[in-house]
């Protein structure tokens, strides 16, 4: 083997060793930071698209733009389940003169 087909299959290994790398990290502890993953997105950020849960087979509508997946609702796409913040105003009740 020349120089240059030893380079080639060094540089593929080191390729499929980070990458084996990236996803043991990425089961570990997911994109989603610390905030928990989405319950109905799973994390990923996309859900199935109402195209392809009531079509007759075709794919494809301007949600989706023919993936069949569409942005999760319930996270907006990014995967986590953060919570929504609110304010509340307490008021003392009004008590009869």
């Amino acid at each position: 083997m020349g120089p240059v087909v030893l380079t080639q299959l060094a540089t593929g290994l080191s390729v499929l060793a980070g990458a084996v790398l990236v996803k043991s990290v990425m089961e570990q502890k997911p994109m989603a930071g610390p905030f928990p993953r989405c319950p109905s997105c799973n994390g990923t950020g996309r859900v199935s698209c109402l195209c392809s849960r009531w079509s007759d087979g075709d794919v494809g509508c301007r949600s989706c733009a023919g993936s069949g997946r569409m942005g999760c609702r319930s996270c907006g796409g990014n995967g986590t389940g953060r919570p929504l913040p609110a304010q509340l105003i307490v008021r003392p009740p009004n008590r009869p003169s």
